[in-house]
């Protein structure tokens, strides 16, 4: 038996304050509803003093989060619905946040659908559904974001990858292809974008906790995953929101066309 088959989960840790990191800067969360990463971004967003607009498919719930953003942090956060399938929902998005702000410094886009499906049985439909939200979503996001970038010179656009993009995890075919499509994205946007001045680079967790985590994975296969973490937990969302925001903000100038690896996996 190793050392690790016997430490107990790390404690997670607190929340650091924030350290103005993001002041100035005006920030687009996609799918920002809820208790997931995308909340958790926007909550770190305006710990670092930027302001933020948030979007998700699920109009009510977006404009609660929106309110209670505001509340907690005693700055208007405006909150627009939009399906990142659609590309009018799309450019209606961002034209909000330019009517709203004048300009986006960053486009977080959080936006993806998951589930555990073993291929033999995966049907067409589940197959681009989760393709289409996920990659086509994020291209959709990437190409609005970069049109307005392009124009005033400068922005940075941090995609939402994962570790399946490289990794391979039974019933996660069309989840590891699209975040693997998202990868690729990434690296090739950011090729195009540089001499324009824009930065584009992504985020690949492994195992994100949330309340809702169990709808797509099963109690006994988060067990497993959490045990193959070095800490023997999964990442707050938080923790992930830290990494979102330092590749936003001027302490990552040098780097694009990356995907950072949030994660602590053993080989």
């Amino acid at each position: 038996m190793s050392l690790s088959d016997d430490f107990k989960p790390a404690a997670v840790p607190e929340r650091p304050p924030g350290h103005d990191l993001l002041n100035g800067k005006v920030v687009l969360v996609t799918a920002a509803a809820g208790t997931g990463i995308g909340m958790a971004t926007a909550q770190r967003c305006l710990d670092e003093g930027a302001e933020v607009v948030v979007s998700d498919a699920h109009e009510r719930r977006c404009q609660e989060t929106a309110e209670a953003l505001t509340e907690e942090f005693g700055r208007e956060v405006l909150g627009v619905a939009c399906d990142v399938t659609v590309e009018e929902q799309v450019q209606n998005l961002f034209d909000a946040v330019s009517a709203a702000h004048g300009k986006i410094d960053v486009a977080v886009n959080n936006a993806g659908l998951g589930g555990t499906v073993p291929l033999v049985d995966m049907t067409d439909e589940q197959w681009l559904k989760v393709l289409d939200v996920t990659l086509n979503g994020t291209f959709r996001c990437t190409r609005a974001a970069l049109t307005r970038m392009t124009a005033q010179g400068s922005g940075v656009i941090v995609n939402n990858a994962s570790v399946l993009g490289w990794r391979a995890q039974p019933g996660q075919a069309h989840y590891a292809a699209a975040k693997a499509g998202v990868m690729a994205l990434t690296r090739c946007a950011a090729a195009e974008a540089a001499p324009l001045g824009i930065r584009i680079n992504a985020v690949a967790p492994s195992l994100a906790e949330h309340p809702f985590l169990n709808r797509v994975i099963s109690d006994d296969d988060l067990a497993l995953l959490r045990n193959r973490e070095l800490f023997h937990r999964g990442a707050e969302v938080w923790e992930v929101a830290n990494v979102i925001c330092f590749l936003a903000s001027d302490y990552s100038t040098y780097l694009s066309g990356e995907i950072i690896s949030v994660s602590s996996q053993r080989a």
